[in-house]
């Protein structure tokens, strides 16, 4: 049994566009994840060629074990935290995690395929994806509006990152009203595009599957909301960039993250720091000489630790 869930996202921006953006905001977003616990772990970033598609593989391990409660960590099987995505980004189409295992406990019971194409539209494709008209009829369709509030979680709302409220200063693109999408419409000068999202889940769990792929696709409509609110306001970073300069920021992203996973939970020593430290104090405690603690540009990796813990907060560092 497979759950399947088709969510339209439209954008300001051309498809080309969204391309930087895309893969700029991802390596952003990863190197906040990794700063938040044993985050993400790349293990492959190459190009690839198969069967006349050709873009690029990735292929990452998302370690979720210091992002559940303590119960669950000690019942939670060997390698259930251990989740792995594999990704073939043939722009304008995109896939990941197609083929099993996505979890090392679960193995091929537990399956999340999450299929993309970007068109300069409004949203207006039907069946983008060309499904059989059975399996079409049957999944739900998500309207995706990144400046409706109403959409956004309570505690993932940042007014730095609301379309509502950003103008680009680079583009002029921006703040999006009420009717934004319909002004879109009418609008020559600005491009427009939409990600067309097909996810599919299968979580094969004798009185947990209905549950937990719900829970997945809630989740997932959360996840896409939150990252295209940010592509958007994040628009003045990225828009001036190119291929080559993305390619070489995932280098160096992939470089960093294993660089704070090394330092944070593979160390020889452990420093206790006051919950309470200031970014300001933190940043003289961790170049003081006498304690001899190197993080290179790493050091903001260290603050979510702070402040998760109540009073003292133990950080695994590598000392010189």
């Amino acid at each position: 049994f497979f759950f399947s869930c088709f969510s339209r996202v439209v954008l300001p921006c051309s498809v080309q566009e969204y391309q930087v953006g895309q893969l700029y905001s991802v390596a952003e977003a990863s190197k906040n994840e990794t700063g938040g616990g044993e985050g993400i772990q790349v293990l492959k970033n190459e190009p690839y060629e198969q069967d006349g598609e050709k873009g690029q593989y990735t292929h990452k391990i998302y370690h979720l074990k210091s992002k559940v409660p303590g119960f669950v960590r000690m019942i939670a099987p060997e390698g259930s935290l251990v989740f792995h995505e594999k990704a073939w980004n043939a722009y304008p189409y995109c896939r990941t995690s197609e083929s099993p295992p996505c979890n090392e406990y679960m193995k091929d019971d537990f399956f999340i395929k999450i299929e993309t194409w970007h068109k300069p539209d409004l949203g207006t494709t039907e069946n983008v994806h060309n499904l059989d008209p059975n399996t079409w009829k049957s999944v739900e369709v998500v309207h995706i509006d990144i400046a409706d509030r109403t959409q956004v979680e309570p505690g993932d709302y940042k007014a730095d990152e609301d379309p509502a409220l950003f103008q680009s200063v680079k583009t002029k693109r921006g703040p999006l009203g009420p009717n934004w999408k319909k002004e879109l419409a009418t609008d020559e000068e600005c491009p427009k595009m939409c990600a067309y999202k097909l996810v599919t889940i299968k979580f094969k769990w004798w009185g947990l599957q209905n549950k937990v792929e719900n829970f997945i696709q809630k989740q997932e409509k959360r996840i896409f909301t939150n990252f295209h609110r940010q592509l958007f306001c994040w628009i003045d970073k990225w828009i001036e960039l190119t291929m080559e300069d993305i390619r070489r920021m995932e280098d160096e992203t992939q470089k960093e993250l294993e660089a704070v996973r090394k330092l944070l939970f593979k160390g020889s020593d452990v420093l206790l720091l006051p919950a309470d430290l200031s970014v300001q104090k933190l940043r003289q405690v961790v170049w003081c000489p006498c304690l001899c603690v190197c993080l290179g540009n790493c050091w903001w990796a260290l603050w979510p630790h702070v402040l998760q813990a109540p009073a003292l907060c133990a950080v695994v560092l590598e000392v010189l």
